[in-house]
């Protein structure tokens, strides 16, 4: 019996060892955590049961049969976030790059389904080169297996991916899909095909930055949902995220004791919108007075910077906030505003968490880079989104610059 302990701890000691040290070390000389340090930052010490630590592939192409590491690039199962539970995958670059084959999309299909079934959310650590072209349409049924599953639970629990390397192909189709997108800067990428790929076929000549950087993502295009500096800091904001969130469409959003008096009396509100309605203000300065402790996490702060979508607590409870900001374009609303409102209102819609608005705004943004965009449509859908909503909505409105304390 000692023996086949002895055998075990063993293999157990080689799958988390993933590609080898070599490239364990290549990995933290980019900055970069290994995806089962991601998993320990992530979630609460102690608290992660991983499935199918020594599955590997059963492709015998290529020499592919004299390869077989346990675990085949992705590490899996399920944990908790200050108590609460969640199911986890975190691709592992030193092995094959992370890239997808039939059984890693296995390993990822089996928690996509228990999560659904126990009604708790996904949380994917995404670093992959795409499909395993040794595998040619197995990796990418595989995918499609996956994409199908993203489709099924949209709406019903929270999916939430951070991209921490290089993903490419259908390492970003999957992510795009889910509820949050984050990034880390300068390590972080999502294309649908590499700079070397796009110089080839197109002639153009562009840098994986400029193609698909967290900066890129977060400002111009709006896949990602915000960027952070290092792994760390983007896995601390995952646990801080995870926190305003349901854990599913069946559940409301969690409450949490707090020592901000809900009967307080904001002074400052009173002073800090100005007199003459053509003076710009904060916000965010608004926002954070009315929220508990002035926690306020917002969503993709650095798109569309004209209207803010953000969580807030009020009395502990979680709480979804749609409002214009003066300090961009005098809060006016365009195209990439109507977007950004229409996807938060729909989120919050599905998880029950209500909705508090703070208007100011004079109107809608004109111009020949909007009509020609379908800027009616655009926000017909946002107000359609907000006025088909089932959670409980509240409106704060400031009519020619007079705030009423709320």
């Amino acid at each position: 019996m000692l023996d086949i302990i002895q055998q075990l701890e063993g293999r157990r000691g080689e799958a988390r060892l993933g590609g080898g040290q070599r490239r364990i070390d290549a990995q933290h000389a980019k900055g970069k955590l290994t995806a089962r340090e991601r998993i320990d930052a992530l979630l609460d010490p102690g608290s992660f049961e991983e499935y199918d630590t020594f599955k590997t592939h059963r492709c015998t192409d290529f020499g592919m049969e004299e390869q077989q590491i346990p675990g085949d690039g992705v590490v899996t199962g399920w944990g908790t976030i200050d108590g609460r539970p969640t199911y986890v995958f975190s691709q592992d670059f030193t092995v094959f790059g992370g890239s997808l084959s039939e059984t890693h999309a296995e390993k990822i299909c089996k928690i996509m389904d228990l999560a659904v079934q126990n009604g708790v959310p996904l949380i994917g650590l995404n670093d992959s080169g795409g499909a395993r072209i040794q595998e040619g349409v197995a990796s990418l049924g595989g995918y499609a297996e996956v994409f199908w599953r993203n489709v099924q639970a949209s709406g019903v629990i929270p999916q939430i991916s951070v991209i921490m390397g290089p993903c490419a192909g259908g390492a970003v189709y999957s992510p795009a899909m889910t509820d949050f997108v984050y990034m880390v800067r300068d390590t972080s990428y999502m294309f649908v095909t590499g700079p070397d790929v796009v110089k080839t076929v197109t002639g153009e000549v562009v840098t994986a930055e400029e193609l698909g950087g967290a900066g890129t993502h977060s400002k111009k295009s709006s896949v990602a949902d915000g960027a952070f500096e290092n792994d760390v800091e983007a896995l601390a904001e995952m646990r801080r995220l995870f926190s305003f969130l349901p854990l599913s469409s069946r559940e409301k959003p969690p409450v949490y004791e707090t020592l901000d008096d809900p009967a307080r009396i904001e002074v400052s509100l009173d002073t800090l919108i100005p007199d003459n309605p053509n003076k710009p203000y904060d916000m965010v300065e608004l926002i954070e007075k009315v929220a508990d402790e002035g926690d306020v996490f917002e969503i993709q702060k650095e798109f569309a910077g004209n209207i803010i979508t953000a969580f807030i607590r009020l009395n502990g409870s979680s709480v979804g906030i749609v409002a214009n900001q003066p300090m961009v374009l005098a809060g006016c609303l365009d195209i990439d505003a109507a977007r950004k409102a229409a996807r938060f209102v729909r989120f919050c819609d599905a998880f029950n968490i209500p909705i508090l608005t703070f208007v100011d705004v004079p109107g809608f943004l004109p111009g020949v880079t909007q009509e020609p965009r379908r800027h009616h449509q655009a926000w017909g859908e946002a107000a359609l989104r907000l006025c088909r909503g089932n959670c409980p909505q509240g409106h704060g409105h400031h009519p020619q610059g007079l705030w009423r304390r709320l």
